[in-house]
């Protein structure tokens, strides 16, 4: 590749991330306690589930 490819593949790049920001918005205070939420608890029955994993496998074996 050349340095004109480079930096075209470079500037397409930058166009593309200015209009996915233009296209997002911020959350709303509420929109992000849900998120904080919902996310906080998906980490929660994750790590339950690890443990309860472990926990039969070191009981079973």
């Amino acid at each position: 590749m050349n340095i004109n490819e480079q930096l075209a593949r470079l500037k397409s790049f930058v166009l593309e991330c200015k209009r996915v920001f233009i296209v997002t918005k911020k959350p709303t205070k509420e929109e992000f306690k849900t998120i904080v939420k919902v996310s906080g608890l998906g980490m929660i029955l994750i790590g339950l589930l690890g443990f309860l994993i472990i926990l039969i496998k070191q009981l079973v074996f």
